[in-house]
């Protein structure tokens, strides 16, 4: 096989991860929400408003995957106070939780990022799993030492 293969890595809730799974990947529509707030950049406000204008759903199918996507911790819900024509109005918009940038960044392009953003992404993604790792290998008793001679093993050190 000469293709070229990605690491995809993912963090999920123990406890939720079937659920949030399914909400991500069982339907188009939230994959379009996230492929949406890329669209605009991933710490960008999405505002309701501009989803039910711009994607092809109904309004109820967007609240229902936004409110899901909120409550599986995808998403935070926000309102904001503007002024429209002289009156004052609130706004819903959504942002990004960092566990839901992790999705978005699943749907990226490489080619898509600036090498900024790549580092970042490399140096969370890192510290994210050696956390991980560290707590797992404390729980399964594996001292700390052999985790350091294989992780010098493997950079050159």
């Amino acid at each position: 096989m000469t293709e070229t293969l990605y690491p995809y890595i993912i963090f999920l809730p123990r406890s939720r991860k079937q659920k949030v799974l399914r909400a991500i990947f069982g339907s188009r529509v939230p994959i379009d929400i996230l492929t949406f707030s890329i669209d605009k950049g991933i710490t960008e406000k999405i505002y309701q408003r501009d989803l039910i204008s711009k994607l092809p759903y109904s309004n109820k199918t967007i609240i229902e995957r936004l409110q899901a996507l909120t409550e599986l911790g995808i998403l935070e819900e926000h309102m904001e106070k503007s002024t429209i024509k002289t009156r004052a109005v609130w706004l819903k918009y959504y942002l990004l939780s960092d566990f839901g940038r992790w999705f978005a960044i699943l749907l990226l392009e490489e080619k898509s990022l600036t090498k900024n953003e790549k580092v970042g992404i490399v140096n969370t993604a890192f510290t994210s799993y050696l956390r991980w790792i560290r707590k797992l290998a404390d729980d399964l008793g594996i001292r700390k030492e052999e985790l350091a001679r294989i992780f010098n093993e493997e950079i050159g050190v």
